[in-house]
Parts: structure tokens; C-alpha cells; sequence
């Protein structure tokens, strides 16, 4: 199969942005226009995007689904999109708007059946958003914490028809010190779900790491910061993992 490569647009306040750490106070500005963003990697090569309603997140409900549907209905690749998604009704009007995965983070805590339910309703379109500092998950934006290790919650949704994994190292997220790649690894094995890396992804060299690890069940990267900032080629990264394919 091989590593897919995949651009995140995170939407805060209708633009484009990147925060470090997880950290509401340390934005950066990318686009004022999000799907500008959008067209950008897909002109690059992309084969999927990420997309986050960062203010959802944290409000619990969609801010910038308008933002959402405009790129969805002008890209024509596969799209994932997260944030703030903790009802049926979300996931319904998600998915009928041509979304082809939804991702669920904190729900995944507060509404084990809900998650169960989406699940079964809409096979192999929900994706599990597991973001953790210091091996523990955080929730509603990485606002808030428990005191859930994120291989547990991995494992307890082991049998259930999630299609993969998102899993986030807070730590290294928007900061570029390396993937996490021994957690998402970690979750793979335990698991038995598809885990996509996300966090701290700086150079080719990170890309090449997610790569070696596709045997233990690690299936994608997403990358930010680094393709925002050009660290790291879109192309170049997408290249390399085809190159291995072929």
C-alpha cells in the first residue's frame, strides 16, 4: 500500500493556521482563505487532506463548517475532517456533504456509545483522534486532561470497525522535534487498528521513519508546520513514499 502523505488545514476563525504545542496563544497565520490552502497541496500532489475546525473543538460544535464545505466541494480528493464532533447529527451532515472520514477525539472519552454507534452506522468512515501528553490523552482541544494512557483507549475500541487511528503527540506537534514514531507504533501493535502518526514532523527524515514502521501497522503521516513553512516538500515527501510502492 504505502505511507500516505497527508497536508493538515487547520481553520481557526475562517483562516488557515498552525499552533504550537497544542496552545491557543501560539498561532500562526498561514491563509486568510482555507481552501487557498487546500488547492495548494493538491496542486503539490496531495491525495488526502486533513482538516480540523480548531474552534469546534473547543466550543463542542462546528464553527467553521461553511469554510468545511467549500473545500470539500471544490477538492476532488479524499478528505478527513475533525473537531468538536460529539453527535450523529454532525457525522451525518459531515458525511453527507462528501466528507469521506470523520474523526473522533473526545468523544471517543464522553460518548463510548455514540463512537460505537457512528461506527457501526458508518463503516470504515470514523476515524479515532487520540491526542496525548506524556502518554495520557487530552480532550476537547487539548484543553483538558485524563487519566486514560493512550494505549488503553486504543485497545478499547480494538473490535468496534474503526477505520484508523489519528494519533497526536502533543508535545511535538507545531514544533518540529520528530514524530512520535514509537507510540504510533505502540498503538498499531496493541491495537490492531491502522495508525496515521501526526506531530513534529520536520524534514524528509521524519517521513522516512514513518515509512520503516509501515510493517508494524503504521499506515500515514500528517504533515503541517513543516510543508507550511517548507522544512519539508509536499511533493518531494509523496515522491519518496511512491518510489517505495512501485
Amino acid at each position: 500500500m504505502g505511507i500516505v502523505v497527508i497536508p493538515a488545514v487547520d481553520i481557526r476563525g475562517g483562516s488557515a493556521v498552525r499552533l504550537s504545542q497544542g496552545d491557543f496563544t501560539r498561532e500562526t497565520r498561514y491563509f486568510e482563505d482555507p481552501l487557498d490552502a487546500a488547492k495548494r497541496w493538491v496542486e503539490m500532489g496531495a491525495e488526502r487532506l486533513h482538516i480540523v475546525d480548531l474552534d469546534a473543538a473547543t466550543k463542542g460544535f462546528p464553527v467553521n463548517r461553511g469554510e468545511i464545505a467549500r473545500i470539500v466541494g471544490e477538492i476532488d480528493i479524499p478528505i478527513e475532517v475533525g473537531g468538536g464532533i460529539r453527535s450523529m447529527d454532525v457525522v451525518e451532515d459531515y458525511i453527507s456533504m462528501g466528507v469521506k472520514w470523520v474523526i473522533l477525539g473526545t468523544a471517543a472519552i464522553e460518548e463510548r456509545d455514540f463512537v460505537t454507534s457512528a461506527a457501526a452506522k458508518y463503516e470504515g468512515k470514523i476515524i479515532l483522534g487520540i491526542d496525548a501528553k506524556n502518554g495520557l490523552v487530552k480532550t476537547k482541544g487539548w484543553k483538558d486532561s485524563s487519566n486514560l494512557s493512550y494505549v488503553d483507549l486504543a485497545r478499547s475500541y480494538s473490535k468496534i470497525g474503526i477505520s484508523s487511528i489519528i494519533y497526536t503527540d502533543i508535545r511535538k506537534d507545531g514544533v518540529g522535534t520528530g514524530v512520535d514514531i514509537d507510540g504510533a507504533r505502540e498503538i498499531a501493535k496493541e491495537s490492531g487498528i491502522p495508525v496515521i502518526a501526526s506531530g513534529g514532523v520536520k524534514d524528509i527524515g521524519d517521513i522516512e521513519k514513518v515509512m520503516d514502521a509501515e510493517n508494524d501497522g503504521v499506515i500515514g503521516v500528517i504533515v503541517g508546520r513543516a510543508i507550511y513553512e517548507g522544512t519539508l516538500d509536499l511533493t518531494e515527501a509523496i515522491a519518496k513514499t511512491l518510489m517505495v510502492t512501485k
